[in-house]
């Protein structure tokens, strides 16, 4: 069963968010879904809807990029690209027009070949900064991140 979770995390990607085919979900998902990140949790295909439609309707033209995808027994690791032009509000945050190109990492584990558990980490820095709407001072050793 194992050799089809990247499948099924490639349609969830590519149809799911990246085409916004909320339906597909009903097919890949468990209905005891979890979703966890850094500061955000949700629970069921209603929560993973919303939070893709929030993202959707914040970046009409969203796009995760797969960089790489590893699979061992029942879980799979999706590092991707994120991009997409803002274009709607965005966790309170108003359209500023600008792009976005950003890194994540996913890992998704299966129950009964359906995706149950996701636990993703996005580069919410280099994302804000992108947007214009935090950056650091002058004289940190941080360096500021640009669109690539």
């Amino acid at each position: 069963m194992a050799n089809h979770y990247p499948t099924i995390v490639r349609r969830y990607i590519e149809e799911g968010i990246n085409q916004g085919n909320f339906l597909v979900f009903d097919e890949l998902v468990h209905p005891d879904y979890i979703f966890g990140s850094p500061g955000e949790e949700f629970y069921g295909l209603d929560g993973l809807k919303g939070f893709i439609g929030m993202f959707r309707t914040a970046f009409p033209d969203l796009k995760i990029q797969i960089d790489d995808l590893a699979t061992e027994e029942n879980k799979t690791v999706t590092c991707f690209t994120l991009t997409g032009t803002h274009k709607g509000v965005l966790m309170g945050i108003p359209a500023t027009g600008k792009q976005v190109n950003v890194h994540g990492m996913i890992l998704s584990r299966f129950k009964a070949g359906k995706i149950i558990e996701e636990w993703e980490i996005l580069d919410q820095l280099a994302m804000f900064q992108q947007l214009g709407v935090i950056s650091l001072p002058k004289d940190s050793p941080v360096p500021q991140l640009h669109n690539n």
